[in-house]
């Protein structure tokens, strides 16, 4: 029944979004033109991508604790550092996605929620290498993977926290004068969503991007997108089906868009 609903929703979408060619918005037109369909390979793509050949040849069994909605592969608590890899981390055209978002914005700060084995948190860093990076993650043991991907990658500007969202990412917000780049990808569940949002709001500006991972994952997911959309303080959405970026530009007319990606 799950993947019958996902493939609905899916399919619903492709029929209802928009290419650039439908969109009237300038600041949105250029966003997809320039970022979203910008499909020229990066120098940065074959190194990063190494790192996730690498971590899709691990064999290492680890403990996982998933403090969130779980996952909808294999939700033992051991599991292989390469079935992680194969089934967790984000594609590489969302990823490359990402960080073309993040080189475009240029962010002094980024804040990933769910840093994985760090491939994604590898390309944020890359995007914008002068950023503060905040990656949060609950599980230690994949955080500890990930720590060593960034070893391998030579970055020295990820700050990496571990722990449940709840109690780490308050300090963090609270640590920062402004949030510019925020990427919400762990928990997955409605009421958890909506907090993060909220937890947000004080700190963001007109330059900020919140990006909600997963936003069909389930109905609380998109029931929390819809709640999203409709919070008065949000004026600009663009749903590209995996994820959804939010803006919050001030004195702009409210506009949703879906677009096909």
């Amino acid at each position: 029944m799950l993947n019958f609903r996902f493939a609905k929703d899916y399919l619903l979408h492709r029929f209802k979004a928009k290419t650039r060619h439908g969109v009237h918005s300038p600041f949105v037109y250029r966003l997809i033109d320039k970022v979203i369909y910008d499909f020229e390979p990066k120098k940065v793509y074959a190194g990063i991508e190494a790192l996730r050949k690498q971590l899709l040849n691990d064999k290492r069994s680890i403990q996982v604790i998933d403090l969130g909605a779980g996952s909808k592969v294999n939700n033992d608590q051991t599991k292989k550092v390469s079935d992680i890899a194969r089934n967790a981390l984000k594609p590489p055209r969302l990823a490359q996605l990402l960080y073309r978002l993040a080189a475009d914005l240029k962010p002094r700060s980024i804040i990933e929620l769910g840093t994985c084995l760090g491939i994604t948190t590898i390309y944020l860093q890359n995007a914008s290498p002068a950023a503060k990076v905040y990656s949060l993650e609950g599980s230690p043991e994949i955080a500890a993977v990930a720590d060593e991907i960034f070893k391998k990658a030579g970055l020295n500007g990820i700050s990496e926290i571990v722990g449940n969202f709840d109690d780490t990412l308050p300090d963090v917000i609270k640590e920062s004068d402004q949030l510019d780049f925020v990427f919400v990808d762990g928990n997955h569940q409605r009421d958890a969503t909506l907090k993060y949002l909220e937890w947000c709001l004080p700190k963001v500006h007109d330059d900020t991007v919140l990006i909600f991972d997963d936003i069909y994952w389930s109905e609380g997911m998109k029931e929390a997108w819809s709640d999203i959309k409709t919070d008065p303080r949000v004026t600009v959405t663009i749903d590209l089906f995996w994820i959804g970026l939010v803006f919050f530009k001030q004195g702009r007319a409210k506009e949703d868009f879906m677009v096909k990606i």
